[in-house]
């Protein structure tokens, strides 16, 4: 009897750990970025917590978030967003709000509202990187001193020749066309809030239109460029410089004209698991956590605290530092997106240049 009663006893607390062992699901960007985040956010997350991490690879995490709350059919934990899609859906009530106070303070003592980046956390959002989009080109296909070196020469087709890669959206893609027409990035958001000055940009993109080959997802520009069908390419800086630093590949990028964001964490309304998808984030933007992806791609952190911690590359002799789109010399005419830009005007811009991709 006694022996049926432990062996009843065990069963019983075998079958509480199983009911109580959790996973979530967290949507993100895939490839060399994605593997950035379950080295370093994932797998120590797991070991910690016994809680299953399950990465979700999108196009834009942000898609099907709103369909998903809107059919009470909520199948995502975590999704990592773009600012301007964080905002939106947070105004729009997709999104449940982040109590700052749930995030873990700096080595220091200091209280993370004062140790994240400025902007880098919001009502719904907390940032865990600062990105960029560049663009790079192929080596072997320019020498000597006829190199890219400004935005500008990735609009000028005659002196460079080649295809030009472009993301399919106007984010990103107006602001750099109106860089290249000779917009300073402190007057970029201004020129681009009236009619005449999104004419312009259009125009600018008029001129490369029938050069380009379009991309949606982020590791199809390395791609494009690996496979010579672009002599040059917009990308996100960390997937260039996985393809470049990580795999070897002849691909250097042009930070004149780069556009920065931040990249957020988000919760769904409607989340199976909030609970441990707060948890999820709190573990997941820490100091040391956020240092610790910088091992594997060149996107800055999003803390004051972990820059002093961002050492090599996971290749133990790669310098991060001058690699990440925040370093000084990369920085001299970089433009920061406006976010509050995009929420307001994403949906019209957005539509005009699906129309103007649809015409001759």
């Amino acid at each position: 009897m006694k022996k049926m009663l432990i062996l009843t006893t065990a069963l019983t607390a075998g079958l509480a750990v199983a009911a109580h062992a959790e996973e979530i699901n967290v949507v993100s960007w895939g490839g060399a970025y994605g593997k950035s985040q379950v080295e370093a956010y994932d797998k120590p997350f797991t070991a910690k917590t016994g809680i299953k991490v399950n990465m979700i690879d999108a196009s834009n995490p942000a898609t099907p978030i709103k369909a998903q709350v809107e059919a009470k059919n909520v199948t995502t934990d975590v999704a990592d967003v773009e600012y301007s899609d964080a905002v939106r859906m947070c105004d729009e009530g997709l999104i449940v709000p982040i109590d700052p106070k749930m995030l873990p303070a700096a080595p220091d003592g200091t209280p993370a509202s004062e140790d994240f980046i400025p902007g880098a956390i919001t009502d719904c959002a907390v940032a865990s990187i600062v990105w960029s989009t560049v663009y790079a080109y192929d080596t072997t296909k320019f020498t000597g001193d006829n190199v890219p070196k400004t935005i500008d020469d990735f609009f000028n087709v005659k002196k460079f020749p080649g295809k030009r890669g472009m993301r399919k959206t106007a984010k990103a893609n107006l602001e750099m066309a109106l860089m290249a027409d000779g917009v300073k990035p402190a007057d970029v958001y201004k020129v681009l809030s009236t009619p005449e000055g999104v004419d312009r940009a259009f125009k600018k993109l008029d001129s490369i239109k029938k050069d380009v080959v379009w991309w949606d997802a982020g590791a199809q520009p390395p791609q494009l460029l690996a496979d010579g069908e672009v002599s040059m390419t917009t990308a996100y800086n960390g997937r260039i410089f996985n393809a470049a630093v990580g795999e070897g590949k002849p691909f250097k990028i042009v930070w004149d004209g780069q556009v920065l964001d931040f990249d957020l964490f988000v919760v769904p309304k409607g989340a199976p698991h909030e609970k441990a998808a707060m948890q999820y984030i709190a573990f997941a933007t820490d100091t040391q956590r956020l240092a610790d992806q910088a091992k594997w791609i060149a996107y800055g952190p999003a803390r004051k605290s972990s820059s002093a911690l961002v050492g090599k590359y996971k290749d133990g002799k790669t310098d991060m530092a001058p690699h990440m789109p925040t370093a000084p010399a990369n920085m001299t005419n970089a433009l920061v997106n406006s976010y509050e830009f995009w929420a307001d005007n994403g949906d019209q811009l957005n539509e005009r240049f699906n129309a103007w991709l649809a015409s001759n």
